[in-house]
């Protein structure tokens, strides 16, 4: 690994909980003081990090950007996954979501057909409604796994399509006439695949171009319709 990518891991591990102590990335890292301190005020003119007098802060989204600019440098895939919890992955699609006019719900979960469910990130904006699943893998993953991955979240977004309206569940699209509703994969790092099934499987990098340009190409990726009788918006 590079200089670099030592203390991209430092600030990763170090940030989990908020800011951290510039001595303690120094002694984390194992550079030279004069090389911490120029790589940080690069990264800060980078939008990377803010130094705050003797700390340095690093925003969720810039906790991705450093990630993946890690592995990029030739950090181990599994060890800078560990540094990354699950909630991470999930603010930025709620906030990318946000962004471009979604209502947002996460940790949607629900009961169908016998079987419990949970959908990471639910995302409404008439007519569309988009179901994610964050995953966080931390090695290389082979396409009969990836396969598996969609096929599973395919079964949630139909058991969810299938469900609503229904008062249990207080969405967005339970209040519309009809909606679209298109399964989708958010992953650390690109895959081999960018689609299965016509599902997307998408880098939490890109996330924001993936929203922002559903409505260009939804008709090409797979989607669930369901058309709310009158008479289903009032159970």
């Amino acid at each position: 690994m590079t200089i670099e990518c030592n203390l991209l891991i430092s600030l990763l591990k170090l940030t989990k909980e908020g800011p951290a102590l510039i001595e303690s990335v120094k002694d984390d890292d194992r550079l030279p003081s004069t090389t911490t301190l120029k790589l940080l005020k690069r990264m800060q003119s980078e939008g990377l990090v803010y130094l705050e007098q003797n700390a340095v802060k690093v925003e969720s989204d810039s906790r991705l950007k450093i990630a993946v600019k890690a592995v990029s440098l030739g950090a181990d895939v599994e060890l800078v996954s560990k540094l990354l919890c699950w909630q991470e992955f999930e603010e930025i699609a709620a906030v990318a979501l946000r962004n471009n006019g979604y209502v947002v719900s996460t940790n949607v979960r629900f009961k169908h057909e016998g079987h419990r469910w949970e959908i990471d990130v639910v995302g409404c904006k008439k007519p569309s409604v988009i179901c994610i699943d964050c995953k966080h893998w931390q090695h290389a993953i082979a396409p009969s796994t990836l396969k598996r991955i969609v096929e599973a979240q395919v079964e949630r977004t139909i058991a969810l399509c299938d469900l609503l309206p229904n008062r249990t569940l207080s969405l967005e699209c339970s209040r519309w006439s009809s909606a679209k509703f298109f399964p989708a994969i958010l992953s650390l790092m690109p895959s081999a695949m960018k689609f299965y099934d016509r599902v997307p499987i998408v880098p939490i990098l890109q996330v924001q171009d993936f929203i922002s340009q559903l409505p260009v190409y939804a008709e090409s990726l797979r989607f669930f319709y369901k058309k709310f009788s009158s008479l289903s918006h009032n159970l």
